[in-house]
């Protein structure tokens, strides 16, 4: 069974470099089978990083068709890359566009735009960009296979 991606949203109480105390809502990408595994595992990765109470305010679906990642620690910010897939309509010699949702790790636009191109190096047929945008994406939480000899449950 595929899994899927998830955009987990959680609300907390967070110390601003001030030293005052802020509601905040941050946005986090998880890999899950389903909501009710999002949210599990979305509770499980947030709990060490946050004191205190925390509410996780809303998870939706992500439609992503995939997800790259920077090859260096120093990208800290995820782009939402729109791109279009190019093929033609063999009867009526038509070019049809399928889009599709890609998220890519970088530290500004224009290494969104250079990871982009690296991660589709590669790919077969004829593809565009229609567009890329900075999200507020904080970090991404992939599945991890529970060692052995521990259940996951």
């Amino acid at each position: 069974m595929n899994s899927e991606w998830f955009e987990c949203k959680v609300r907390f109480d967070k110390t601003m470099e001030t030293g005052l105390m802020k509601k905040v809502t941050e946005t986090y990408m998880v890999d899950a089978l389903s909501f009710t595994e999002a949210e599990r595992r979305f509770i499980e990765e947030m709990t060490p990083y946050i004191s205190g109470e925390f509410t996780v305010s809303d998870i939706k679906r992500a439609r992503l068709s995939e997800i790259i990642e920077a090859p260096g620690a120093d990208a800290d910010r995820w782009f939402k890359a729109k791109i279009a897939y190019i093929t033609l309509d063999e009867k009526t010699g038509a070019e049809k566009r399928t889009n599709q949702l890609v998220l890519v790790q970088a530290t500004d636009f224009r290494d969104a735009l250079k990871n982009l191109d690296h991660g589709m190096e590669g790919t077969l047929g004829d593809w565009v960009i229609v567009s890329i945008t900075e999200t507020p994406i904080m970090d991404v939480f992939r599945y991890k296979k529970a060692e052995e000899g521990t259940a996951e449950s």
